[in-house]
């Protein structure tokens, strides 16, 4: 897929100064202004480095003319009050963060589970107040529908105490690679956040180098992981080995087909361009955001490229 700014602001941008503003655009969606340290990371298709990506921001015609400024952070041209909505969400998520890491970590204890990452807004400190948490989960090869349907329980738990959990990608460790491979996807890589399982992590970026092609600068993990992925403790390691040695058996292996049948079955019910399931995959994701994102990314571009016409008419 081509990520190019529509012919006509072509004529006037440089390479370089096309990247920064898709990438502007693209978190403008989300009421998202960037550091220039962030442009640089999420930069759509064009390897550089931070110096280079600093010096067009300084330089360049395009903080004039498309972009604004406020403190450290770039948005596009009369948007600057997303700078206090960023502002705002960062101390909200902060407030979420403990619960995010404790579910994660309880998540990590139940058996077969092999990694588990924050997801979607949490994962950027770009949540409002009642916002749930978003979570991937990797798993055992031959045990997923088992492991999904004892972190359901979890969700029901927390849902008790008011969090919302949203465990909504599930993915065995035989099938990390991405199916979708578009800027919406690459963003989800780049961004998540493990809390456990740092080895399947890394594993799982190696599975999608493909990353590389629309993100390019976005190699290692994300500033914000810092230290948060850590081995389980022995004694819940303890317990977990036991329930994996009880469910690694011939009942075992009926429970996870019956429990996939059942569920595939249900979700089948609830058609969506985005959903998928499999022996190595649940992906319930029901209300095809990622489409429509891209869909939005596109029609902010095209309306980008109309006021740049009409103001070189001018």
């Amino acid at each position: 897929m081509s990520y190019a700014v529509p012919n006509g602001t072509t004529a006037s941008l440089s390479k370089m100064e096309q990247a920064i503003l898709q990438t502007v655009t693209y978190v403008d969606m989300y009421d998202y202004p960037l550091t220039a340290s962030e442009i640089h990371r999420y930069l759509v298709g064009v390897p550089a480095e931070l110096p280079e990506v600093e010096q067009a921001l300084d330089k360049s015609r395009l903080v004039k003319s498309l972009l604004g400024k406020d403190g450290e952070y770039f948005f596009l041209a009369g948007r600057p009050h997303i700078v206090d909505i960023r502002r705002r969400r960062a101390r909200v998520s902060k407030a979420l963060w403990p619960h995010a890491i404790h579910y994660g970590r309880l998540t990590s204890a139940l058996p077969f589970v092999s990694m588990v990452a924050v997801t979607g807004s949490l994962a950027v400190d770009n949540v409002d107040s009642q916002a749930d948490i978003d979570y991937l989960i990797v798993t055992e090869p031959g045990r997923l529908w088992l492991c999904r349907a004892m972190v359901i329980l979890l969700v029901r738990q927390a849902a008790r105490r008011g969090i919302i959990l949203c465990p909504n990608y599930f993915l065995s460790e035989s099938a990390l690679g991405f199916e979708e491979r578009n800027l919406f996807a690459a963003h989800e890589i780049v961004q998540m956040i493990p809390i456990t399982g740092l080895k399947v992590y890394h594993q799982l970026r190696e599975e999608n180098q493909w990353v590389a092609n629309i993100l390019p600068n976005s190699g290692g993990a994300p500033p914000q992981m810092a230290n948060l992925a850590k081995p389980i403790p022995a004694p819940v390691k303890g317990a977990r080995r036991l329930g994996e040695v009880t469910l690694r058996t011939p009942p075992g292996g009926w429970l996870e087909r019956w429990e996939m049948n059942r569920k595939v079955r249900r979700f089948s019910q609830q058609p969506s361009m985005e959903t998928a399931f499999s022996v190595d995959y649940c992906k319930g994701h029901f209300e095809d955001h990622g489409q429509r994102t891209l869909d939005q990314y596109t029609d902010r571009l095209e309306k980008l490229n109309t006021q740049s016409q009409e103001r070189s008419s001018e």
